[in-house]
């Protein structure tokens, strides 16, 4: 093979290429695409002329301009990517030039910076969990919750798992598409028949804290259910919530994941977002993705170093715990900043700002003609509304003032809208969708 270090691009000759062929037992290029559809294979492009930089800035600036900023009118849209506040202190950090150059801290010597971001990171996520252990990230909620469940099913070696039907439809479809290919039996059901679901052949029960309807669903029972059989209880928990609510891990949780985002992220059109993972101590060798260790060196300094290696690229692919084999790390900077600037304090102020806000909300649209809270029980910042019509059209109305509404959930409760209520949310927004719900009813 013709090799030159001068370029980026390494050619091979006719020749060459034929010998390549040859050794495969094929004949052709096209031989290895054969699989295919010719329909498929090598489709015209229709690229539009080329542009200009300052044409193509014109262009993108007009399409951006069709978006609606949240920042421009009231937003009650929760449903997984939360509208919350973010320190200034965050972007100046995460901008730095030392930290968007950083990827792959495979070498600790030249990467002490990243290595205690990132134990940083996870001492912060074991605590606000109250979990003995935590990794270095995921790719978001959806993915950490996936991984969560085989991680059940290795420490119980049970290749059935029962899933609560109050965890966010996505993630379920999610945890569906990881486990078809390895066999693992899913059973939906709502969470008041869990006890009757699961059996001594369930590695672990799903639930989701806040639920995705805003509810608080039981955990310490869901722990004694899963526990009596051998299952684990696995949950996927909103990391703010817990600035307020008791964490999952003081209800016995075994495993228990979450989405970043409400840490310092903006929604972004839906991402890209953070994974959060933890675990107890005893399953460890079982977490998927890296993990980051404090260590000393032979002078007796502190140093940072990737331990317990026994996962993704760093073995072979049939013996790894997950097929993750990087994380979102300059998001979990993002967060590690976010959550060192809030500090305890404040980070219960903002999950007490969202409790008391989304309350006085749900009370004051309870009071309107037609409207009704289809669910009893605490929540935190989200609830479902029940309207007099189909919430597309309340939406609609909304929108004509400017208000972005909630969550068409009729799938589940007649007319049902699941609202959501932040910190960013002030009293004269509340007011204002209420009265617009009241004229519109």
């Amino acid at each position: 093979m013709v090799t030159n270090f001068q370029s980026h691009y390494i050619p091979n000759t006719i020749a060459e290429q034929d010998e390549l062929l040859s050794a495969v037992g094929l004949s052709s290029v096209d031989d290895l695409f054969a699989d295919i559809p010719d329909d498929y294979r090598n489709p015209p492009l229709r690229l539009p002329d080329p542009m200009s930089e300052l044409e193509i800035q014109r262009e993108l600036g007009a399409m951006a301009g069709r978006n609606r900023p949240l920042a421009s009118g009231p937003s009650f849209l929760g449903a997984g990517s939360y509208y919350h506040f973010i320190p200034s202190i965050v972007k100046a950090v995460m901008t730095r030039g030392e930290f968007l150059t950083a990827y792959t801290p495979y070498q600790p010597e030249v990467s002490q910076g990243t290595l205690q971001v990132i134990f940083e990171f996870q001492t912060m996520i074991s605590s606000l969990y109250g979990m003995e252990v935590a990794n270095a990230g995921m790719y978001d909620g959806a993915t950490s919750l996936a991984e969560a469940v085989l991680m059940a099913c290795r420490v119980t070696r049970r290749q059935q798992v029962v899933v609560s039907d109050t965890v966010a439809p996505a993630y379920r479809q999610v945890i569906a598409t990881y486990c078809q290919a390895q066999g693992v039996a899913i059973d939906i059901v709502p969470t008041a028949d869990i006890g009757a679901s699961v059996t001594e052949a369930t590695a672990g029960v799903v639930a989701q804290y806040p639920n995705f309807y805003g509810g608080l669903d039981d955990l310490a029972g869901l722990a004694a259910t899963a526990h009596d059989d051998g299952a684990l209880l696995v949950v996927s928990a909103d990391p703010l919530a817990m600035g307020m609510l008791k964490p999952p891990g003081g209800f016995g949780a075994d495993i228990v994941t979450g989405e970043g985002q409400p840490i310092g992220i903006p929604p972004s059109f839906g991402g890209p977002y953070l994974g959060l993972f933890s675990c107890k101590q005893q399953y460890i060798r079982q977490m998927p993705s890296r993990l980051v260790g404090r260590t000393t060196d032979t002078q007796g300094r502190t140093g940072y170093v990737l331990t317990l290696q026994t996962r993704e690229q760093h073995i072979r692919r049939e013996r790894a715990t997950s097929n993750i084999c990087t994380n979102e790390a300059l998001y979990a900077l993002a967060s590690t900043i976010y959550l060192a600037a809030m500090g305890r304090h404040g980070l219960r102020q903002v999950a007490e700002l969202c409790y008391h806000k989304a309350h006085y909300a749900a009370s004051a649209i309870a009071g309107l003609d037609g409207y009704s809270l289809p669910q009893s029980g605490e929540f935190f910042q989200e609830f479902v509304v029940g309207c007099p019509e189909a919430p597309a059209k309340v939406n609609r109305r909304l929108m004509e003032r400017n208000i972005l509404g909630g969550l068409d959930v009729s799938d589940r409760f007649e007319n049902g809208m699941l609202l959501c209520v932040t910190e960013m949310n002030s009293r004269e927004d509340i007011d204002l969708l209420v009265d617009a719900l009241r004229a519109e009813k």
